[in-house]
């Protein structure tokens, strides 16, 4: 029983037309669905991905009027985006003045990059499928991004961590890594395959506040399952090791668990379809605003509360 990497990674923004002008002109990512948080629809819920929407390859963000995320451990802290190898000196270039410069970190380059809100990420030169390209960009397609991964979390204390990520969510302990900014030790886990599509990085830091969530911060990290069935697994597996968690949630796009890791981050599992083009066509998703069936009755009152992205 194998989760099969990342999924997706939901942040906070509270500057969506900000936001989405980053996410699409900046970093070159498709915006593969325009919709709204289902548990709070004055907020719009924005997925940035592929040319496709596949899983593993979106960020998405919730707008919320929050202010910025207060650093510390307690917290997912950075979203690796993959590229290849021979990509980093192109999005150097372009990046000028908002990145940082060249490194390596647990054996792989990478350029760090914070978004105009602070958002943490890092560009990771590691081998991945040429993928689902967007011919929208003006990124050359064998320059565009990826997919996520691998995700960092801070924690103040490693052992209930590892606890969960081993013993419930069947992750592997690969190795560990010193922290390139001085606070404590990265452990790497594994799960499925592996490789930096499915990785979650974890970092002891017992010297840092807590971090309090906002706007340039992570809401929670999503790992892949195949379907329903696998989710209904993964649901009874949670159950059976006493993990309070939310019970299935039907997201339209995809199915959900979601419950929290020792340290308060919140994890889901979700499942890889049916995808974002189950109710709009492949060509023009992420256009117009969608919304799952059970709020369409309510499309009137929800367009009026949200602000234009333009």
């Amino acid at each position: 029983m194998q989760l099969t990497g990342l999924h997706h990674l939901t942040a906070i923004t509270a500057d969506a037309p900000g936001n989405n002008r980053f996410y699409t002109q900046t970093l070159g990512l498709r915006r593969v669905k325009k919709t709204v948080n289902q548990d709070d629809t004055s907020a719009y819920h924005l997925f940035f991905a592929d040319g496709a929407g596949s899983p593993g390859t979106d960020i998405t963000f919730f707008d919320w009027p929050t202010a910025p995320e207060r650093r510390g451990t307690n917290a997912i802290t950075r979203t690796g985006l993959r590229v290849t190898e021979d990509s980093l000196d192109f999005w150097a270039d372009r990046l000028n003045g908002l990145a940082g410069r060249i490194t390596t970190q647990d054996g792989r380059a990478g350029l760090d990059v914070e978004d105009p809100e602070g958002q943490r990420l890092r560009l990771i030169a590691a081998p991945a499928p040429a993928g689902h390209p967007w011919d929208g960009s003006d990124i050359p397609a064998e320059h565009q991004i990826r997919g996520l991964g691998p995700i960092t979390i801070s924690v103040p204390d490693l052992a209930p961590t590892e606890a969960l990520l081993t013993q419930v969510m069947n992750m592997r302990q690969v190795r560990d890594y010193a922290s390139p900014d001085g606070q404590g030790q990265v452990h790497v886990f594994e799960m499925g395959e592996g490789g930096a599509a499915a990785e979650l990085h974890v970092a002891v830091q017992p010297g840092l506040p807590q971090a309090r969530q906002g706007a340039g911060g992570v809401h929670h990290v999503a790992f892949r399952v195949p379907d329903t069935a696998a989710l209904t697994a993964w649901t009874d597996r949670v159950a059976g090791f006493r993990v309070p968690s939310s019970g299935e949630v039907e997201r339209f796009y995809f199915r959900s668990l979601y419950f929290r890791e020792p340290g308060g981050n919140l994890f889901e599992l979700a499942t890889d379809g049916p995808g974002f083009d189950v109710d709009e066509p492949r060509e023009t998703m992420g256009e117009g605003l969608s919304l799952p069936p059970f709020l369409e009755g309510r499309r009137a009152q929800i367009e009026a509360g949200l602000k234009p992205l333009a």
